[in-house]
């Protein structure tokens, strides 16, 4: 009995003394003739990134806290792929004179970077120089793609230190490398190149696309060119819903993005510029409702609530913001209160933004319209003050009519901010209390300006 228990408590202490895996991987390397002091190290997704020191002599060191995968290794111009995993300790050398051909990687884990190296090189090599390749008939483009594929398939079945989940994986990933290069000739590559107006992909050209799986998270985190296949998917969607629809590309592309069933992939793809598209959605109060209604992450969810909060405050009915003396073109500077007592038409622009530019001629036709009426036409320029000249130029030789200011500190005046103003052009209507009709009213181009005015029997 005694014997037994011996072994059993030192089985225990053998197991206890058992190395657990690290929980990161190791970074080193040494790029000669590089001229910077850091490099940068991130994912695609951008889910990480981190600045990595560099000596004077070119070497640097360190330990990568992340989920395993591919990330992209900037050391100034130049660039390549290095997979890493807990427990990896990759060593990369280089010369940045001449930095893909001197690259060499070696240590624990560096045989699935050597191969995504061999991967760049050979598909370049096969591809060929330039764009030529997408002048190709469709038979042709799909045999050099299987051709590309195929070559790929068995160098990475013959390499040596790769791991199975790393083969798992990009043995997928090769198969979206191909369907993505279908995707980009069908969508438009091979009618720039091949100069043909009016091709349109055959069904057989176009059968493997419809094939894919839309809702693989595991793929979409690993592989670029599944990514790039699911957004071009639920892109033509947006297009399609627009065509049909006259609602903001913001307001669509959260519709849309609402609908897809991964929750993983529907929280990346609706937060994905939803910081900035909220700022430009009329309806962002819809926006808010479908985007919370859909996102299941806490922390996006939060940032998308304090930007709602925040575009509360500038709804209809509250005060408007203000600013005091803007330069005016016509002389001295004006104040927002000197136009109280009638509504006020607010054209936010800049010499510099060609959309704000093409809407002059029809704003100068509104203020034609509206001349002797209850309305003001205000022009504030978002140009820097070193491009005064520019700014009363334009007003000179476009003959532009209304009232001229020039906001203080462009993009950084308080009132463009208390406005939560990101793009131009922009257009508010606020009534003769100084209370906010519209954050976001109808461009001078647009009949629904019309509309308002009539409304409000301006």
């Amino acid at each position: 009995m005694k014997i037994i228990i011996f072994s059993l408590g030192l089985a225990l202490s053998l197991v206890a003394c058992i190395k657990k895996a690290p929980d990161y991987a190791v970074f080193t390397g040494k790029i000669d003739n590089l001229d910077i002091k850091e490099i940068t190290l991130a994912k695609a997704d951008r889910s990480f990134s981190k600045k990595i020191a560099v000596d004077p002599n070119g070497t640097f060191a360190d330990t990568i806290k992340a989920d395993p995968g591919l990330y992209l290794l900037t050391a100034g111009k130049n660039r390549s792929s290095v997979y890493l995993y807990n427990g990896s300790a990759v060593n990369i050398t280089a010369d940045a004179k001449d930095f893909n051909a001197s690259l060499n990687v070696s240590g624990k884990g560096a045989a699935a970077t050597n191969y995504m190296i061999f991967k760049n090189k050979k598909t370049a090599e096969l591809k060929g120089e330039g764009m030529d390749v997408y002048k190709l008939e469709e038979a042709d483009f799909k045999n050099k793609f299987k051709e590309i594929n195929k070559t790929l398939n068995a160098k990475l079945d013959t390499a040596q230190g790769i791991t199975p989940a790393f083969k798992s994986l990009e043995k997928r990933n090769l198969n979206y490398d191909y369907l993505l290069e279908l995707s980009r000739y069908a969508g438009g590559y091979h009618r720039q190149w091949a100069k043909k107006r009016g091709y349109k992909a055959s069904e057989e050209f176009l059968a493997e696309l419809k094939e894919i799986d839309l809702n693989n998270d595991i793929d979409f985190y690993f592989s670029s060119a599944y990514k790039k296949l699911v957004h071009r998917h639920y892109n033509e969607e947006i297009k399609q819903l627009i065509k049909k629809e006259s609602i903001d590309y913001g307001l669509v592309k959260v519709t849309v993005y609402s609908t897809i069933p991964n929750q993983t992939i529907k929280n990346e793809l609706i937060f994905s510029g939803a910081e900035n598209q909220i700022y430009n959605t009329e309806k962002f109060e819809d926006f808010y409702n479908i985007f919370m209604g859909a996102s299941t992450n806490e922390e996006n969810n939060a940032k998308i609530t304090e930007i709602y909060n925040q575009l509360i405050k500038l709804n209809k009915g509250q005060r408007s913001p203000k600013f005091v003396d803007y330069e005016n073109n016509a002389g001295g500077t004006l104040s927002l209160d000197d136009l109280k007592g009638k509504y006020i038409f607010i054209d936010v622009w800049a010499t510099w933004c060609g959309p704000c530019v093409a809407e002059l001629p029809y704003l100068k036709r509104l203020e034609k319209e509206y001349s002797g009426k209850n309305i003001s036409f205000l022009s504030i320029s978002m140009d820097d003050q070193k491009d005064h000249d520019k700014w009363t130029k334009m007003i000179a030789d476009k003959g532009l009519g209304g009232i001229q200011v020039l906001a203080d500190s462009a993009f950084k005046s308080q009132f463009i901010q208390d406005y939560e103003i990101r793009s131009i052009p922009r257009f508010i209507l606020i009534d003769p209390e100084g209370l906010i009709v519209t954050q976001h009213a109808p461009r001078p181009s647009s009949p629904e300006i019309i509309d308002l005015f009539n409304s409000l029997n301006i």
